[in-house]
């Protein structure tokens, strides 16, 4: 049986695994990096450090499979990110040797974030990342964590979520398509968009 549940800080290692482990197009990328924290430094673990209250995980028998995490205020949350996660980042990581081209791209992404389109998170203000291991799929677990996840900004008042998607990750396309209204497709990035 797989239940839902807040994130706790002992989660913290599982969103690091599982975002490796699902991080092309929902695919391994475990081969592909030399630092296995890379990825989740930028995608899953920032927000169970600094807003823990807006992550989900579900956990099955095996442990924690799967999660969404998010923000509320996108912009808010990435001057956090300048101010409490990105400096200590690029000091450990300056002067890197022995990364693979997978992990200098996420090095890169450090060093000079990523940012969604204005305009976007204008109308759009949250964000979510959400991942689940192979092991959840297909049993309607990233729906029950979206709906909660999208329950608990709509309490809070939140207007719009938006999140991008790899052009190759069909079967995530698949996923938000049928959720959230796809806005557009740019740079080998889809847009998706959810009002509340």
């Amino acid at each position: 049986m797989v239940a839902l549940r807040p994130y706790r800080a002992g989660d913290l290692d599982a969103l690091y695994d599982i975002c490796l482990r699902t991080g092309a197009s929902g695919q391994d990328t475990s081969e592909l990096h030399n630092d296995p924290q890379l990825l989740g430094h930028i995608y899953s673990a920032p927000y169970g450090v600094i807003e823990p209250e807006n992550v989900f995980v579900a956990e099955d028998d095996e442990g924690v499979a799967g999660y969404v995490v998010g923000t509320h205020d996108t912009d808010r949350f990435a001057k956090r990110l300048e101010k409490d996660w990105w400096p200590a980042l690029r000091a450990r990581y300056a002067g890197a040797t022995g990364l693979t081209d997978a992990d200098q791209r996420r090095l890169d992404a450090i060093i000079q974030p990523h940012h969604s389109p204005a305009d976007l998170v204008e109308d759009y203000p949250a964000h979510i990342h959400m991942n689940l291991l192979p092991r959840l799929r297909g049993q309607r677990v990233g729906t029950r964590l979206l709906d909660l996840w999208v329950a608990q900004a709509r309490e809070a008042g939140v207007k719009g979520i938006h999140l991008g998607a790899g052009a190759a990750n069909h079967g995530g396309i698949a996923f938000w398509g049928k959720n959230f209204e796809e806005l557009r497709r740019d740079n080998g990035t889809v847009w998706f968009g959810m009002g509340l």
